[in-house]
């Protein structure tokens, strides 16, 4: 069920992010260790992050491993905040570049790693609960992590704080339908996410704060997030994991 990692710290290139580690983001594409119901994360890749303030975007709908330009663009790529995601298609979807993650809409990245169940008998409430999406060209992606994004952007417009959008999207998709609900967001300053039937670790230093779906590497300070919590970090306040 795919994977993703979000960054927020002192610049660091985009390279050492994805491939650094003996469990790096392009290891899991082909060797994930945690994930649940495939082998492979094979089916796209994406890389957000921010220049002068404003979320530049990578995809393609291709295996990591595969793209050896992007390995070596992305050494002279440096980020302050960052949202990578590799992807395992869910059966029914399009192995398509509009598939692949994170999403983006003004300041925002959003990644989803999970699933809905059943999509094809709740699409039509998901969609109607995000609303008008027509200036959202991500929140039409054929796939089911699309109402979600839609539903979030919504919530962020109006005001919502970035980590309590993610928690009342969860909330409410999942009273709608059972599923897999791992969100990771970030609006250039700040980062967000959400455990909901898949794993999470968290690695924070005094300089920076690694989110990721499994731990990038085996030393110490990588800890897990309990299912059904959200992580909010930010500059002025640190790390904070709260129940859902």
């Amino acid at each position: 069920m795919c994977r993703h990692l979000g960054y927020l710290g002192a610049p660091v290139t985009l390279r050492s992010l994805i491939y650094d580690g003996e469990h790096s983001l392009e290891r899991q594409t082909y060797a994930p260790r945690m994930t649940r119901g495939n082998l492979l994360n094979a089916d796209g890749f994406g890389a957000g992050w921010y220049q002068d303030g404003r979320p530049v975007r990578f995809r393609r709908a291709q295996p990591l491993w595969t793209d050896q330009s992007f390995r070596e663009v992305a050494g002279a790529i440096r980020a302050s905040c960052a949202i990578a995601a590799i992807r395992s298609a869910t059966a029914g979807f399009p192995v398509d570049e509009s598939c692949a993650q994170p999403f983006r809409s003004g300041p925002w990245l959003f990644s989803h790693n999970g699933v809905v169940q059943d999509f094809p008998a709740v699409e039509t409430k998901l969609r109607d609960l995000a609303g008008d999406v027509a200036d959202v060209p991500d929140a039409r992606a054929p796939l089911d992590s699309a109402p979600l994004f839609a539903h979030a952007v919504r919530l962020w417009r109006a005001g919502t704080p970035l980590g309590d959008g993610l928690a009342e999207v969860v909330d409410a998709v999942a009273a709608i339908a059972p599923g897999r609900y791992n969100l990771l967001a970030s609006d250039g300053t700040a980062l967000a996410a959400t455990t909901w039937g898949d794993s999470l670790f968290v690695h924070e230093t005094g300089e920076e704060v690694r989110i990721a779906s499994e731990p990038l590497d085996d030393g110490p300070g990588w800890r897990p997030v309990p299912d059904r919590s959200l992580v909010t970090a930010g500059p002025a306040t640190g790390v904070r994991i709260d129940p859902l």
